[in-house]
């Protein structure tokens, strides 16, 4: 998985920068951007890869190997791949699968539900708004644009006064654009059309003001 520290390079956050200071131009918001590699671990969808190679193994072994021995001896035959065996084949996998979805987290991807995905991005967005002070504005008007590339999902957060004025359906058109952006390999020129379409839609409800101050830096916050 490549973190956001090496997705975004400094040239990609100088732009960053110029873009939401180009949007607060207009507008006495404030747009803090923040892009986190991840927002959850999954841990349950590794068990499942885990266990899906644990069986697939088995499945493979079995028609591979599996035989009926017959012994004088025994009362009746006897399957050549015993108990032992299955069992350390079903462990062996799910061991190798699980190391194998942390070391390769796009292998756990499909098994993530999207609603888990939804709950964690939501999560970490809101522990983002509190940890980068976007609450502190004086008049309420900090934005949170919150990218989180593994999941391909962006959330925004906008402080009381935005939240009284634009909806989550607003922003939708923010999210769809740094989203098309992540999905054609080009995240710095889609975070770029988000945070424009921020400031337009800032500027409708908040206009400028002519003692307006930049209250929180313009800068980029990556998330490893």
């Amino acid at each position: 998985m490549i973190k956001a520290s090496s997705r975004f390079d400094h040239e990609d956050r100088r732009r960053v920068e110029a873009a939401v200071a180009e949007a607060e131009r207009s507008t006495c918001g404030e747009i803090v951007p923040v892009v986190a590699t991840a927002s959850g671990r999954y841990d349950r969808a590794e068990d499942l890869f885990g266990l899906l190679l644990g069986l697939a193994s088995l499945a493979v072994v079995w028609a591979i190997c599996q035989d009926v021995v017959e012994t004088p001896w025994a009362p009746s035959p006897t399957p050549a791949l015993g108990l032992s065996w299955i069992i350390g084949i079903l462990v062996a996998g799910f061991v190798v699968g699980a190391a194998l979805a942390t070391r390769f987290p796009m292998l756990r991807l499909p098994l993530v539900p999207r609603g888990e995905m939804r709950e964690e991005v939501e999560h970490r967005a809101l522990e983002a708004f509190q940890r980068h002070r976007v609450r502190t504005t004086a008049g309420g008007t900090g934005v949170l644009i919150y990218v989180s590339l593994y999941e391909r999902m962006v959330r925004v957060v906008g402080d009381d006064a935005i939240a009284a004025k634009l909806t989550s359906q607003d922003w939708q058109a923010v999210c769809d654009l740094v989203v098309a952006g992540m999905k054609t390999g080009r995240a710095t020129e889609g975070l770029e059309a988000g945070i424009r379409k921020a400031g337009e839609l800032l500027s409708r409800h908040f206009p400028i003001r002519p003692d307006d101050v930049d209250e929180l830096p313009n800068t980029l916050v990556l998330i490893d």
